[in-house]
């Protein structure tokens, strides 16, 4: 039933729109409470913070249908809020926070960001220079990020930021900052190759004065939360991508089903089967991992080098699915009228974000037996 409700809202509240947001460069604000009125927005949050209470397959469900439905964008604007933002506030958050910001964000009234990468700093964290100094009552927020996923909508942004000058990640915490906050600017929606229509933007923090209650845990215990919550982030990047990677190949099996050469259809020609064959064969490993990665996850057993070996595999394997799915269109896959053409594009960064594959295979690595 939730997936079906999922269906209908996509052909209802994103389909007839998406064109519009791609050319637009960011979704219309109404999405968010669309969203909300049709209870997409964090599903997992508890009943008594306003949410459903489910499981995060219910996650799972909004981003395997979003995704493969071809809206990369307005899946990426969801996913930061729903599984990345309400999952720190689930964890970290005083129930304070909790009981302030949840409410907000299952209803779309508030829409939520979290800024890691500095213009300096991407994978690696630990060289984070934005600065919360305390005065007394409050923190004075000051530094940039940049890749910041809802960085136009949103209302929130948790900022990981340096509260001492402990070396390394031992003075990192998360911060809450609301960006009507003197001090708090946002740069101009970024220009990038896939994802078009979710809104990207660098951030500037000008000494921006929040109260001492705006700390997420304890002071210093940043970096252990976010390498704890990041293995969720990374599993949900691997969901989206076999979403995504499924799409690409069922749309490219009609097409060379359809399409004629030298008299017979694409798909009449073996080269054409065998590697259709193998990407069939890729998909159906993947799901299977996944799946399984996600029942870890409900049942709070999900390792890190569980999450990164999905994410690695998953997002690789989309990358070669969906290069090989346009080569199968020809010069028509070159041409962004095709959806496999932003299929192709919006692809790419899966590689990157949440951390790149080769953070991912150094983090494997280090649990390889000799």
């Amino acid at each position: 039933m939730f997936r079906d409700a999922v269906r209908g809202f996509i052909k209802a509240e994103i389909a007839p729109h998406f064109a519009r947001w791609e050319e637009a460069g960011i979704v219309d604000r109404s999405y968010w409470t669309a969203g909300g009125r049709a209870g997409l927005l964090c599903p997992q949050v508890p009943e008594q913070y306003g949410g459903a209470g489910v499981n995060f397959e219910y996650n799972a469900i909004v981003v395997e249908e979003i995704g493969y439905a071809g809206y990369a964008g307005p899946l990426t604007n969801f996913s930061v809020h729903s599984d990345v933002c309400a999952g720190y506030i689930l964890k970290a958050g005083s129930e304070e926070q909790k009981a302030h910001w949840l409410p907000r964000m299952v209803t779309g009234e508030t829409v939520c960001a979290i800024a890691m990468t500095e213009p300096g700093t991407g994978s690696d964290l630990q060289g984070v220079k934005t600065r919360a100094v305390r005065d007394g009552e409050v923190y004075r927020v000051s530094g940039a990020k940049t890749f910041i996923s809802n960085g136009q909508h949103c209302d929130l942004v948790i900022v990981v930021a340096r509260t001492s000058d402990a070396p390394g990640a031992k003075g990192l915490s998360l911060i809450l900052v609301e960006t009507d906050r003197p001090g708090f600017r946002r740069g101009g929606k970024l220009h990038k190759l896939g994802h078009l229509s979710s809104d990207t933007s660098e951030m500037f923090f000008d000494e921006v004065e929040v109260p001492i209650t705006n700390l997420m845990g304890a002071e210093g215990a940043g970096f252990s939360t976010l390498m704890n919550e990041l293995p969720q982030e990374r599993l949900i990047i691997a969901v989206h991508s076999m979403a995504a990677a499924q799409r690409a190949f069922d749309i490219t099996c009609d097409y060379v089903r359809e399409r004629k050469v030298f008299g017979k259809s694409v798909a009449d020609f073996q080269n054409t089967r065998y590697k259709l064959a193998d990407l069939k064969a890729d998909l159906l490993m993947g799901w299977a991992f996944v799946d399984q990665c996600l029942a870890k996850h409900v049942r709070g057993e999900l390792s890190a080098l569980d999450a990164s070996t999905a994410k690695l595999w998953c997002t690789e394997m989309h990358g070669r699915l969906v290069d090989q799915c346009l080569q199968f269109h020809g010069g028509y896959g070159f041409m962004r009228e095709y959806e496999i053409c932003r299929l192709f594009a919006d692809a790419r960064v899966q590689r990157i974000y949440g951390g790149t594959s080769e953070i991912m295979r150094e983090l494997i690595s280090r649990n390889l037996q000799s």
